[in-house]
């Protein structure tokens, strides 16, 4: 493991930075508004302020300790991977110790508001939600399958639901719709990273699709359900969820990410995987920003 020496003891916002940095906060922030959205979704008019701020401090505090806990269990990975090597732990500024109780802390506080402010049911599918992503995908299949972003995706698509139970308690055909677009979403968004990674991912010994299957299989998977989720996207608007202002709204971002996918099939390169990767994150902060849009001004 890479480590640091330090040269003075750290003052406390150097510390809590340090500690904000476990928990991945520019991650969080994607995770976080699709759970808002989820919530502004789930209500016909104003979501109630109780619901809205206890439900989107207490997602957004679960998932910090969900991102702290993959860090922890990932050290020795990420001090190998140029991408990673750069967080708190492989660079000895934080200690297991540390990252293991900020982690129990701050997920235990989130669970506390989720069931004391917003519903029980809210905090179970949240608790689940992060033994999905710390435990069942970082332990158990991201060392072990190329399927594993496929299948740990499920835990990455549920902050819709979550906060649609914020508002609702309830989790409906629509909320599950909503994670169904992300669940369609997570393997060209993170196969693109992968693609230009696959050299980190290989030293690290990790399975990822590009390294067992090579980057000519990889891309007709990024091409198919890129595809495939264009479809998926149609569904709120044809199950009258949604109007006519996001079915624009989703055939131009459909349009810009496959066109994304069928250069990167047609002509590799690292920078058009890159290019590919940066899209995919605009594409599902403007996809649900016009879900969010069509709901109310329709």
């Amino acid at each position: 493991m890479a480590e640091t020496i330090l040269t003075a003891r750290p003052g406390p916002a150097e510390r809590l930075r340090r500690y904000l940095r476990l928990t991945k906060p520019r991650v969080n922030t994607l995770i976080v508004f699709c759970a808002v959205i989820g919530m502004f979704l789930a209500a016909p008019g104003m979501v109630p302020l109780q619901a809205l701020f206890a439900g989107t401090l207490g997602i957004a505090l679960v998932a910090g300790a969900a991102a702290a806990m993959n860090c922890l269990i990932e050290q020795e990975i990420d001090a190998v991977m140029a991408r990673t090597q750069g967080r708190p732990l492989p660079r000895g500024e934080v200690n297991s110790l540390e990252t293991l109780l900020l982690s129990g802390l701050i997920g235990g506080i989130g669970l506390l508001l989720l069931n004391v402010f917003v519903n029980p049911f809210t905090m179970w599918l949240t608790l689940a939600t992060f033994v999905g992503y710390a435990i069942v995908y970082t332990v158990i299949l991201k060392p072990r399958t190329p399927q594993n972003i496929v299948i740990g995706g499920a835990s990455g698509a549920m902050p819709p639901v979550l906060g649609w139970a914020a508002v609702t308690g309830q989790a409906p055909g629509e909320a599950w719709l909503l994670f169904l677009i992300i669940f369609v979403w997570t393997p060209p968004h993170f196969w693109s990273l992968a693609l230009y990674r696959a050299h980190e991912y290989a030293d690290a010994k990790l399975p990822m699709l590009p390294v067992v299957y090579g980057r000519a299989y990889t891309l007709r998977c990024i091409f198919a359900y890129t595809l495939g989720l264009s479809a998926v996207t149609l569904m709120p608007f044809a199950i009258g969820m949604s109007g006519w202002l996001y079915l624009a709204a989703a055939l131009v971002l459909d349009g810009i990410f496959i066109a994304h996918a069928w250069r990167l099939l047609r002509r590799y390169s690292d920078r058009a995987a890159q290019a590919s990767f940066r899209w995919s994150i605009t594409y599902l902060f403007l996809l649900f920003a016009a879900l969010l849009a069509d709901h109310y001004l329709a």
